[in-house]
C-alpha cells in the first residue's frame, strides 16, 4: 500500500484539469454512468465551480502526479456542495479520501459557510464511511430531485460530530 506522508493537498491549477476529469470519469464509469451535468463540470470546471466561488483541491504525490480531487461548489448564502471526489484506484486505501476531506472542511470552514452538503449513492459504502468519519450526518433530501440521477444518499456536515 502506498503512504499518504508524502501526499500534499494543493489548491487546483489549470494545468490539473485532465486529470480531475479523468480521476472522476474513472469511478462514474466503473460504478454509474457519467451524466450530462458530469460532463459539462469535469471539462470546465473554471466555469461550473471556480467562477462561482467553488473550490478544487487537489493531492499530489512526491513527482506532483495528481492522486485524487475533491471539489467544494458555491451553491450560495453560504451553502457549499461537496462534489467531484475521486483517488487514483492505485492509491486507494492509503489515506487520500482522508487527507482530501480534512482539508476541504478546513477550506469551508474558512469560508464561515453556513451549509456544507453531498449527495452520494448506497453502493459507495468506502466514500460514505469516510464522510461519516468527519461530521456528515445523513438526512433526507430537502428539495425535490437531484443534481445527479444516481443519488439515493443526501448527507449535511455536522462539525460538532466531527471526530
Amino acid at each position: 500500500m502506498n503512504s499518504v506522508s508524502n501526499i500534499r493537498v494543493v489548491d487546483y491549477e489549470d494545468a490539473h484539469q485532465q486529470a480531475f476529469e479523468r480521476l472522476n470519469t474513472h469511478w462514474l464509469e466503473q460504478y454509474f454512468v457519467v451524466e450530462d451535468i458530469d460532463r459539462a463540470v469535469l471539462a470546465d470546471p473554471k466555469t461550473h465551480i471556480l467562477s462561482k466561488g467553488g473550490h478544487i483541491l487537489c493531492a499530489l504525490d512526491d513527482i506532483d502526479n495528481v492522486v485524487g480531487v475533491v471539489s467544494m461548489i458555491a451553491e450560495g448564502d453560504g451553502v457549499f456542495e461537496l462534489s467531484k471526489m475521486a483517488v487514483d484506484p492505485s492509491m486507494h486505501g492509503a489515506g487520500i479520501g482522508r487527507k482530501l476531506m480534512v482539508a476541504a472542511l478546513d477550506w469551508y470552514e474558512r469560508q464561515n459557510g453556513v451549509q456544507l452538503f453531498l449527495e452520494s449513492n448506497r453502493k459507495l459504502t468506502p466514500a460514505l464511511t469516510l464522510y461519516e468519519s468527519v461530521g456528515f450526518r445523513h438526512h433526507p433530501a430537502p428539495r425535490p430531485g437531484s443534481h445527479y440521477d444516481r443519488a439515493d444518499v443526501y448527507m449535511i456536515y455536522e462539525p460538532e460530530s466531527r471526530a
